[in-house]
């Protein structure tokens, strides 16, 4: 088996805890040609020099002077990637931990295909380690649906590899040919819907996207989102793309224009924000009645606190406006 060069890009944010387990889950890793180029957003405490004393010459840290996003924060570690001759980029979340194999068999499976473009593995949850996060999924660009096979157990029913119209950027390991057709991810998406984007944009490229059962990851979801009321103007700025609930229509918009039949885009685009949004309330819901059947009331202040913090600032932001 070749070895081709894999740059693994983790972007940081305030995370360090996640991105020292993260970075300590890489160092077990079968495959031996890579390297592991870790993006700090403009954190606010010592994460720079902490990683940097921890791990040395294992990690190249990129500080960026300002948080740039999810996109853009991205790009900025795909450019450096690229700069130094890599085959292949890795996006990984940096709440992750991965398996002994997982970038073996996202090499192999890469090398093997010739027309494969982008691949992704089968996401667990962390809380849940034998439960579908996601194994890639599906997109109906005319009603804004998509399935991405949630929630499931894991008893053997995705060990296939599968073609898929998109897997997340969770975990997203990108050939240097992809980018070097259709270019970086859209730095205008401050967070969220990049990956259905770009992955739609291989494919219209000619590339497959590709789901790989034997690349396991386990993935800390929503880490990242509970941070956001102790950084409020960061949580302004992505409310204001993606909304307090789900998605906003301006980024929703923009995407399903690019991809959705021109006479559908609008209808497709509101079936979507529809769908998230309640969703995202059932969601709500259920955790609320999780948490007062069992008398547990911590979690539900919290939430209430937090979005006590969120509308502080927003009427702060709109006092400046006026």
């Amino acid at each position: 088996m070749n070895y081709p060069k894999v740059s693994i890009i983790i972007l940081n944010w305030n995370g360090l805890d996640d991105t020292i387990e993260c970075v300590e889950s890489l160092k077990k890793m079968t495959y031996p040609n890579y390297e592991v180029i870790v993006v700090d957003n403009a954190s606010e405490g010592d994460d720079v020099r902490i990683l940097g004393e921890k791990f040395g010459d294992y990690v190249h840290v990129i500080e960026n002077d300002r948080n740039y996003g999810f996109a853009e924060g991205n790009n900025i570690g795909i450019r450096y990637a690229l700069s130094k001759r890599t085959d292949y980029v890795l996006l990984l979340n940096n709440d992750t931990v991965v398996d002994a194999e997982f970038l073996t068999e996202l090499v192999r499976v890469a090398e093997e295909d010739n027309k494969a473009g982008i691949l992704g593995g089968k996401i667990y949850y962390y809380a849940s380690p034998n439960r579908f996060q996601s194994v890639g999924g599906k997109m109906n660009w005319w009603l804004g649906r998509f399935k991405d096979y949630s929630g499931q157990e894991d008893v053997g029913q995705y060990d296939q590899v599968a073609e898929r119209d998109f897997v997340y950027a969770t975990a997203m390991f990108i050939k240097r040919a992809v980018i070097e057709r259709i270019g970086f991810l859209d730095s205008s998406l401050f967070f969220g819907m990049e990956d259905y984007d770009y992955c739609a944009r291989a494919t219209k490229a000619g590339f497959r996207v590709l789901y790989v059962p034997g690349a396991k990851v386990w993935h800390k979801q929503g880490a990242s989102r509970r941070k956001l009321p102790d950084y409020p103007e960061t949580w302004y700025i992505i409310s204001k793309e993606k909304g307090l609930l789900s998605y906003k229509p301006k980024p929703v918009f923009r995407v399903f224009r690019r991809h959705s039949p021109p006479y559908l885009f609008i209808f497709a685009s509101l079936s979507f924000m529809i769908y998230e949004s309640l969703v995202h309330i059932f969601g709500l819901l259920r955790g609320a009645f999780y948490y007062v059947s069992r008398g547990e009331l911590r979690p539900i202040r919290e939430y209430i606190t937090d979005m006590f913090k969120y509308m502080v600032v927003m009427f702060r932001r709109g006092a400046v406006k006026r």
